[in-house]
């Protein structure tokens, strides 16, 4: 079998931050990575899945909306996959920042936080995609187009 794209990044070098994961036609698949992996270190629950109620909702209703294909977490719990079609970098990374100041700045009920939206409704929380939305802030704030590429090992 093939090996996929995401084995083939050496974990051990990845920081928390934004990567361009891979791109595929018009699709460009970016790494939302809010923890260091395989350090003990991961989201729980009701916060990953807080995060992506509220995260997933404000980027569709932005003005790249239309071109949002993806918005979930990756199952190590170390952060989450943003696919966009005909995405721009620099447009991206503003939508990511400016997200997550939505998160924080929003008072109101987590998105789809019912039993006919969400097949577990019971594990969200406003106050863990706060949180972790600070959290991944406080690592991206700063971000530029120049480290979206994953961190290479040193000869």
């Amino acid at each position: 079998m093939n090996r996929i794209a995401s084995f083939s990044v050496n974990h051990d070098l990845i920081v928390p931050g934004i990567y361009i994961s891979r791109v595929d036609g018009d699709i460009t698949t970016y790494d939302l990575r809010t923890r260091k992996p395989n350090t003990g270190d991961i989201m729980d629950n009701a916060a990953m899945h807080s995060m992506e109620h509220m995260f997933a909702t404000f980027v569709r209703n932005s003005a790249l909306g239309e071109s949002i294909i993806y918005f979930g977490p990756m199952g190590c719990q170390t952060g989450f996959y943003l696919l966009v079609r005909n995405a721009d970098d620099a447009n991206v990374l503003t939508l990511i920042k400016d997200t997550l100041r939505q998160i924080l700045a929003y008072d109101g009920p987590v998105f789809g936080a019912s039993r006919l939206e969400c097949g577990n409704y019971i594990n969200l929380s406003l106050e863990k995609a706060k949180t972790e939305a600070a959290r991944y802030l406080e690592y991206v704030k700063d971000w530029t187009q120049a480290q979206l590429a994953y961190p290479e090992e040193k000869a």
